[in-house]
This record gives C-alpha cells, sequence and structure tokens, in this order.
C-alpha cells in the first residue's frame, strides 16, 4: 500500500511524467548506476523539487499522526484519543495565529513553523503538569481533562487576537485547515529527525502498551513502572507531532481511521499496531494529498477538509463494523 501510494503521489499531477522515466531518473542519481535521466530538465526539476519532496513531506506527516493516534488510544485506553488530545492542535493554532498577526509578511512565513512547535509543545506541558499535580491512579483520566481545559484556554486567547485583527482571518485559517508545502526539501530535513526519534521511542515500548491495556494497577502488579512509560510514550508522541503539525497545520482523523481499521484486520496487539500504523498512516495521507490537489485542479484543496470528508463517513463504517464483530 505504501509503495503504491509513494508510486501514485509522485507520478500524478497536471505534467505527466511516466512511471519507467521516473525510475530511471532515480537510478541517474544513484552512485553505482550508469542510467541516464530521460526526462527534460524542466520535468526533472518537478520531480525532484516539488513532487518528491512533497510526497515525502506528506509520508511522514501521515506517518507520525497515526502512530501518535495509536499510541495515545493505548497511554489513555481510549479509543477516540488522537494526536491532538493534550491540546497540540490549540497550542500550535495559537502560536501560529500570533506570528501572522504581530510579525511582517515575511518573517511571519519563516517564524510560524516554529512558533507552532512552541505553542504546541508549551500547552501539552502545561496540560501534562496539571494533570500529573493531582497523581494517584486518576492520572490518565485528569490528564484528558487537563489538556481539554488547556485547549480551551489557548482558543479562548487565539480567538480574542483573530477578533482584534480580522485582516488575517484567511491566513490563519489556511494554515490551520492543513496543507503540505511544495517548498523542496527543506521541510523534509526539518521534519526527518522528529519523526524519527519519535517513531523509534514509541514502537520501542510497544510491548509495554499491550501490558498498559489491562489497567494501571494490573500493570504496576507485572513490574511496569506505568507512570514512567506513559510519560515516555507522550513525550514521544507530543513532539512528533507538534513537529508534524508546525510544518503541515492541522490535519485532523489520521490518528483515529489508521489505527482503528488495522485493528479491524490485525487485532488490538500494539506489536502488530504500532508498526503497521507508521506504515498505513504514511500511505493515507499521500494518496489523500492527491485528492486534495488534483479535485479542483488547478486549484488545491486544503488536506485537512479532505481527510474530514472522506475521514467521518469512514470512521462511522469502522465503528459500525466493530460493533457487527462485537454482536
Amino acid at each position: 500500500m505504501l509503495a503504491a501510494a509513494l508510486a501514485v503521489g509522485t507520478l500524478v499531477g497536471p505534467v505527466h511524467i511516466g512511471l519507467l522515466d521516473a525510475l530511471q531518473s532515480v537510478g541517474s542519481r544513484l552512485p553505482l548506476l550508469h542510467v541516464r535521466s530521460p526526462l527534460s530538465s524542466a520535468d526533472d526539476a518537478i520531480l525532484w523539487q516539488i513532487r518528491l519532496p512533497r510526497v515525502v513531506l506528506g509520508a511522514l506527516v501521515g506517518a507520525m499522526l497515526a502512530v501518535a493516534g495509536a499510541s495515545y488510544q493505548g497511554v489513555f485506553r481510549n479509543p477516540l484519543a488522537d494526536p491532538y488530545l493534550l491540546g497540540v492542535a490549540a497550542g500550535a493554532g495559537l502560536g501560529a495565529t500570533l506570528v501572522v498577526v504581530y510579525l511582517p509578511h515575511g518573517d511571519a512565513e519563516s517564524m510560524l513553523p516554529p512558533a507552532a512547535f512552541a505553542g504546541a509543545t508549551l500547552a501539552v506541558a502545561i496540560a501534562y503538569l496539571i494533570g500529573r499535580s493531582t497523581g494517584g491512579s486518576s492520572s490518565s483520566a485528569t490528564l484528558v481533562l487537563a489538556g481539554v481545559t488547556v485547549a480551551a484556554f489557548f482558543t479562548a486567547i487565539q480567538t480574542f487576537v483573530q477578533q482584534q485583527h480580522s485582516q488575517t482571518l484567511q491566513e490563519v485559517y489556511s494554515w490551520i485547515l492543513g496543507r503540505l508545502p511544495s517548498s523542496g526539501w527543506s521541510d523534509v530535513v526539518l521534519l526527518s529527525p522528529y519523526v524519527g526519534i519519535a517513531c523509534v521511542g514509541i514502537l520501542a515500548h510497544r510491548r509495554l502498551l499491550d501490558v498498559l491495556s489491562v489497567g494501571d494497577e494490573e500493570a504496576a502488579s507485572l513490574g511496569v513502572d506505568v507512570g514512567r512509560v506513559r510519560l515516555l510514550v507522550v513525550v514521544c508522541a507530543t513532539i512528533g507531532t507538534a513537529a508534524a503539525v508546525a510544518v503541515s497545520g492541522l490535519i485532523g482523523f489520521v490518528g483515529i481511521i489508521v489505527p482503528h481499521a488495522i485493528r479491524l484486520v490485525v487485532g488490538p496487539s500494539y506489536r502488530l499496531l504500532l508498526p503497521l500504523s507508521v506504515l498505513v498512516g504514511a500511505a493515507f495521507l499521500v494518496l489523500t494529498d492527491v485528492v486534495a490537489r488534483t479535485a479542483l485542479s488547478p486549484a488545491e484543496l486544503p488536506i485537512g477538509v479532505v481527510t474530514a470528508f472522506f475521514g467521518a463517513p469512514f470512521f462511522a463504517v469502522v465503528l459500525r463494523t466493530s460493533r457487527r464483530m462485537l454482536a
């Protein structure tokens, strides 16, 4: 599925590039193969500077959102948990809004990703501190409630700022609805370390998440440090999600749809669920981006609108199927 999605994302576009030509172009850039690219200089630039970076970026963002959603569902034992549960979306939205409103246009474009990342990280840090301050066995539930509280507070500030500067509403909402920028390899280079570290950290705890599914007290009786595992998984998922949101905006449903669809095929074990979430999440967002940039060509839909359009009914089908399987 991932290989097919990468091929479709690379080849589909207003300029036709054949599969064989693309493979020969790739081979021409490998050191040990003496292959000459059949593409013109313009087509070669389109392939290497626009399509391939965007496809790779979509795969990184989709993989991160899907595995973060699956890990949150395991940590909080909540099947409806998504990567934005602890306030990532609200924090990133506030950071992006402040930059767009208070910085000149040229500076805002360069500062938007770090501001969104800082806002997302700050929101989750505050939510975690509030949730952990209660302690006890209810820490998982209080973390979720703390995330809701922080998200509401940050959203209120963002709304106030937007009302005071209504001329920036279109620019802010175009970012909030999600998009994959076609700005070359810079965003891929920026995002890759965060996604790599986050995914490795989450996958390293996939067996412990299976143990946490039986409950905190039972997991502790089996020798698992529940608080430490929860903290490490939340930190990894949050850092990766914040980095993904910083470059792509807010893209919903990926962290819910992909894990649930995989559960219907392979079952609930996180030993399989988390690695497959990485692969299927990457493929899902790449294919969604193809729809976003071709459905109304030459215009382009926000990718968050496309994921919501397909995600909501698909999630309803998944819930109905799950109910039938349990009946």
